[in-house]
């Protein structure tokens, strides 16, 4: 296995610069078995506090039984668009320790988001997009899938190929503000 080529000047890699959140899905796009495996490991494999790993995931593949059950607690926003992504994933935080109101870590969800940014990025680098969302019936989710009260359904990721209407790509806006504009202090 070889590792990344690092750049003479360091710049960011085009898996990050292609990011964004499309909003129409190519509905006739599959993710292989081995892709959602892989997509999956990405996030199994991110740092969290303490090696916690506080998270879990629902998955669903368009024309699943999983999917379905997905699909039915969409907001009208999200239904509008996300049923026809290959792929629904429901992420969970681990946000209080088994029969008790302890908290399990008051990282779980800066720690989940980093694991749907590890598939995120790894979606994009076997050629799968994403789209971030919470525009769904958070409690209605976790009755569906009897997710028990030490868990949080916390958001959704829409992954699939994104579809492209002419001259453009339909999706949130990319722009974003400039370097300056989010370094709160530097030296």
């Amino acid at each position: 296995m070889s590792a990344c080529a690092i750049p003479v000047v360091p710049e960011v890699h085009p898996a990050v610069l292609r990011r964004h959140s499309p909003m129409l899905f190519d509905s006739g796009a599959t993710i292989s078995d081995a892709a959602v495996d892989t997509i999956l490991d990405a996030g199994r494999l991110a740092p969290s506090a303490g090696n916690s790993q506080p998270w879990a995931f629902v998955v669903g593949r368009r024309g699943d039984a999983v999917h379905t059950r997905i699909v039915r607690h969409l907001a009208g926003s999200s239904a509008r668009w996300a049923p026809g992504a290959s792929m629904i994933v429901v992420n969970l935080a681990r946000v209080l320790l088994d029969d008790s109101d302890a908290i399990y870590s008051d990282f779980a969800h800066y720690d989940l988001g980093q694991a749907v940014a590890h598939m995120t990025l790894q979606a994009l680098s076997i050629g799968v997009d994403a789209h971030q969302f919470r525009a769904f019936d958070q409690d209605a989710v976790a009755a569906e899938f009897d997710v028990p009260r030490e868990w949080e359904v916390t958001t959704m990721t829409a992954f699939g190929v994104a579809a492209h209407s002419p001259g453009a790509v339909v999706g949130v806006s990319r722009e974003r503000r400039e370097r300056d504009e989010v370094t709160w202090a530097r030296a």
